[in-house]
Order: structure tokens, then sequence, then C-alpha cells
């Protein structure tokens, strides 16, 4: 956020820091927003969310996975930020121990440490792709276990066998795995797996910020299990109220698969373009399969990503991200690139990243 805030001061910066799509939602968000507005929907819907848009996530799980998942089970959150904080604070008390892969999203530990919960490290690398795998979590004495596929920083997918390996583990020993699927989606060869196809007490958070372009709407949602629904009815109500109201009435028109097919290859084809132009100069252990970030190695410049990142903000115009706010594992030695911009503007990044390194 420092970088991002001095970015925000600098003219003609080519921004490669901000991980949020540039991209519009689909036209019925829009739609079904101004229709909300004009009938005066401005109350508080129940805690759990609006029964019809709950009934409509599961029809995309059906349309999306082939899998049935009641309404009932959804739990509709303000942001997965929310999501998140439901989830830790109703399956772990103070103490307690979640494992969290290293590098890896930071607010989990955020959460976890605003909880008094014990995050766990563990390190990955490209040797398993960037995964947290059972071997990993051997000998740990967790209570939870949370993923994040695609991944944020590197944009990895876990692989099917993997992922019912871990679904496997953790329900042989009684840990929750909670998996973070918000880049779902965004895939750009694979299919993405939901870890409920392998697991039914899975906690599957996802949302609205990414694939559907909405991220100022603030709207997630989590998929539970049964007995865990009442649990974050009553958080919800305690902390939040309800999701915010208008955002649940557009989402009822995020589903535009048409559209969302045009998202996607949007993203694609950013991914090739600009993983295609630093392979030469930066290295990629790990090729991005999802998301919109690309982890780079830049220990041939440097062993301070923090300080690089600025260097390059301020020679080179090019704002990213220091490796360095995803962790302690190495994390000094990359940097995170989000393909998050029109590709003229990714174009011209390479060019001044080229100059500037050569």
């Amino acid at each position: 956020m420092d970088l991002l805030r001095e970015a925000q001061n600098i003219p003609d910066v080519t921004h490669l820091e901000i991980g949020e799509p540039d991209l519009k939602p689909p036209p019925e968000v829009i739609e079904r927003l101004n229709f909300a507005i004009k009938n005066n929907l401005f109350n508080y819907t129940p805690a759990l969310g609006l029964w019809e848009l709950r009934e409509r996530i599961a029809k995309h799980y059906l349309d999306y996975y082939g899998l049935e998942v009641s309404p009932n089970r959804i739990v509709i959150t303000t942001g997965t930020s929310g999501a998140f904080l439901v989830a830790y604070s109703i399956i772990l008390e103070p103490s307690d121990k979640i494992a969290l892969a290293d590098p890896s999203y930071p607010c989990y530990k955020n959460f976890a440490n605003l909880l008094n919960i014990e995050p766990v490290f563990i390190n990955v690398d490209a040797s398993t792709n960037y995964q947290i795998t059972p071997e990993h979590l051997e000998g740990l004495e967790v209570k939870a276990v949370h993923i994040s596929s695609p991944s944020n920083p590197t944009g990895t997918l876990y692989d099917e066998e993997n992922l019912k390996n871990l679904c496997e583990y953790c329900k042989e020993r009684g840990i929750y795995l909670i998996s973070d699927e918000i880049y779902h989606g965004l895939v750009y060869e694979k299919k993405e797996r939901t870890a409920l196809e392998f697991w039914d007490k899975a906690i599957v958070i996802n949302g609205f910020s990414k694939f559907f372009c909405m991220p100022g709407f603030r709207l997630g949602w989590m998929v539970l299990p049964e007995e865990l629904i009442r649990p974050a009815e009553v958080v919800i109500q305690n902390v939040f109220i309800c999701a915010p109201t208008l955002s649940q009435y557009a989402a009822l028109g995020a589903f535009d698969y048409n559209y969302l097919s045009q998202v996607k290859q949007t993203f694609k084809r950013r991914r090739d373009l600009l993983y295609q132009g630093v392979k030469d100069f930066l290295k990629i252990d790990a090729k991005p399969e999802g998301a919109f970030y690309l982890w780079a190695d830049v220990s041939e410049y440097t062993q301070d990503s923090y300080q690089f990142a600025f260097e390059l903000l301020k020679k080179a115009k090019v704002a990213l991200t220091p490796g360095v706010d995803f962790g302690k594992n190495n994390t000094h030695k990359f940097v995170r690139l989000a393909y998050t911009r029109k590709e003229d503007e990714l174009k011209l990044a390479l060019e001044r990243l080229k100059e500037y390194l050569s």
C-alpha cells in the first residue's frame, strides 16, 4: 500500500501493482442496480443474504461445476474479506493454529492475528507449483488449512490430484479446509476444480470482485457445511448485519457467461503478452495458470525487492508489488506484476522495464 500511495502521486506511471480488474461488470449488473434504486430496495436483507441470490449462486455451481449445492448452505458476505473473518471466527478459537502458504495473500495472516489465531506458515515454491501438499502438513498440529487456487501472488492452480489428496488428508484428521476460489473463472488452459467436488465439508469462499469485475460492490459468498450456517448467521448479524443490499440485487445479473468468457479471454491475452515479454529478463519459475499475476524472480538484479520496487517506480515509472508483501519465504527476491491494465499500457511497462534493467 505504501508503494501504491507513492505511485498515485507520480504522473505517467504504468501500473502493474493493482490487483483489481479494470473491466466493466456484465451489463445486467448495472440494470439490476438501477432497478433496485428506482424501486427503493434499500432495506437490510437477511443476515445470510438475499434468498434469490443464494439460489442463483447455487445454480452457478450446477452450471459451472456440475455440482448440486443447496442454497441453504450459501452465505452472502461483505466481500471475501468478510467471509474470511466470519469463517475464522466460527471454526477457530484464540491460540488455535491455521496453516497458510508462504508466499500467500497477506490478509489471511492479518485476520488470524486480529482474532488471536496463530498462523503456521508453510514454505512453498516451484517444486510443488506453489501448492501446499499433504506432505507439508505431516507433523503439524493445526486446526485448519487455508489454500487459494489460483493463487495470489503466483497465479498457480491447485491440480486435481493434490486438491483431492488435501481434502482426504483434512477429512481423515478432523482438520478444517478453507479454499479461497475468488479467481475461479480466470483460469486459462486447465479447468479449475472446486474443493466441494472432493469434500462436502470443505469451506469454500468466492466472490464478485475478480471474475465478475465488481470489486467496489464488496460482495462475496461462502459455501458452508450445514452445522456452520447458524454460527455464521450469528456473527454476521452482530458484525455486519448483512452484505450491501444494492450490491446483492445487482449481483443477480452477474452470471452472464457469454460476457464473462470475454473477460477471461481479455486477461488471457494480457497474461500471454506480459509473460512472453518479461521471461527473457525476469525469471518466472512457475507459469501462471490463472488469476492476473506474474511472480517474478529479480535476484539477478537485487536482494531487496522492496527497495527495488521503489527504484523502478521512481526511475522507470513502473509500479509493481514487492514480494515481501506476501511473506518471508525468499520473497525479498521476488516481485508481483499484475496484468490488470490495457495491452498498450502493458507494452509500455515492458519497454520501460527492459530499458531500465538492461
